[in-house]
């Protein structure tokens, strides 16, 4: 059993973090692995990719946070992808709010999902994008945090302060917490700033950038508005070969590969 949490966190929108998210999340399900997906963003864009109507939710990500609900009644035990859901929409701005009026309130996930923890093999937080306290709660409740980035400048330049607030966590809050891994998104080996870019991420950080990329595909951007991750929607796309190959390279890591070997996207990519 994996038992692991992993976050999606960028505080840089549009990099592929919400898609990201939830094409890991039915990868691993693909996998055979039970798995949490938790949309820890106000705009609830994970529960819609997810094919929950975000609107009508009546218990959420919002009640638990405000421990107004036990997390058992607010998760959806199964979603089309197959996958269980912990939802999000607007009403996860009051929770925001109510968690920096009270003290100590940055621990509110943690002990949510460690009562549900043993009934998956691994949970995955959506975060949302930007540094607060709903992000803070991720960092403290998750056991590593995967980095969804864009080959681009202004992806690069906000990567600083993401590994800063990181750092200030591990030190203060959440001393196991690491980085998991920086997965390069919306890749496009024709471009040339995006293969000068990703050569400097290697340089840096090293076996710390998957060797999985993610493409530019257009399928990987229609999926979400029908509400269903990349594989029911074209699994026979570059997009879901590449979270496929994603799954495996992490699975690969933590020693629990099954099956099959990771696969290096970037041939995808290429041929």
């Amino acid at each position: 059993m994996l038992n692991k949490i992993v976050a999606f966190a960028n505080q840089k929108g549009g990099v592929g973090k919400t898609t990201s998210s939830v094409n890991f999340s039915a990868a691993l399900v693909a996998l055979h692995y039970r798995v949490l997906l938790v949309d820890l963003d106000p705009q609830g864009n994970a529960t819609v990719g997810s094919g929950v109507n975000k609107e009508t939710i009546t218990a959420g990500v919002n009640e638990v946070l405000q421990e107004q609900i036990d997390i058992e009644k607010a998760i959806i035990s199964k979603t089309e992808a197959g996958y269980a859901l912990l939802p999000a929409n607007g009403d996860l701005t009051v929770a925001e709010v109510a968690l920096l009026r009270k003290p100590a309130q940055e621990s509110n996930l943690k002990k949510a999902l460690n009562s549900v923890r043993e009934n998956y093999d691994i949970i995955v937080i959506d975060c949302p994008p930007s540094l607060n306290m709903l992000t803070l709660n991720a960092f403290v409740a998750t056991d590593s945090v995967i980095i969804p980035l864009q080959c681009e400048f202004y992806a690069l330049e906000g990567l600083s302060a993401l590994m800063n607030t990181i750092d200030q966590v591990q030190r203060t809050l959440n001393p196991s917490l690491v980085i998991e891994g920086i997965v390069r998104t919306m890749y496009d080996p024709r471009n040339r700033l995006s293969t000068e870019i990703s050569a400097q991420l290697i340089v840096h950080f090293g076996t710390k950038i998957y060797q999985t990329v993610i493409p530019r595909n257009i399928r990987l951007a229609e999926a979400p508005s029908h509400g269903v991750s990349i594989f029911l929607y074209d699994r026979n796309s570059r997009g879901a070969d590449a979270y496929m190959a994603l799954a495996r390279e992490f699975l690969k890591y933590h020693k629990k590969m099954p099956l099959l070997e990771a696969v290096d996207a970037v041939g995808l990519i290429e041929n």
